[in-house]
């Protein structure tokens, strides 16, 4: 999906990953690719992928069968979801404006701040979930 490259190939989404798994932040990429589809990868291929593209998710997690994808209503590659320590969905979204503002790092520095999130919700863009 370009718009996962987009994130990636520039070094953006790791960044990020160093960063708030630098702070204790559990990071977890989650492929809800169904088999046969789309962005669908094999356990080694993703672990190669993760490794190759210098990524630093705590965990990877292939969701085969869109439960978890379904479950937060996850519409587009890459969708965002910043979850609470107390398993509070606090920012559901875009990555970022398409610009400077990163919003998961907004939402991240506020909540870890003890603040609330300003920007809890916005449109995901990217390619759509192949479920």
């Amino acid at each position: 999906c370009p718009f996962v490259k987009g994130q990636y190939d520039p070094g953006k989404m790791q960044a990020l990953q160093e960063k708030w798994t630098g702070e204790g932040v559990v990071w977890i990429a989650i492929c809800s690719s169904a088999p046969g589809k789309q962005g669908h990868n094999s356990a080694e291929a993703a672990n190669a992928l993760t490794e190759e593209k210098g990524a630093h998710p705590t965990h990877v997690i292939l969701d085969e069968e869109g439960t978890i994808g379904r479950l937060y209503d996850a519409k587009t590659t890459p969708h965002m979801f910043v979850v609470s320590p107390k398993g509070v969905l606090i920012y559901n979204g875009a990555i970022d404006d398409k610009g400077e503002l990163n919003y998961v790092d907004q939402a991240l520095t506020e909540a870890t701040g003890g603040k609330d999130v300003s920007v809890a919700v916005t449109k995901s863009y990217g390619c759509s979930v192949k479920y």
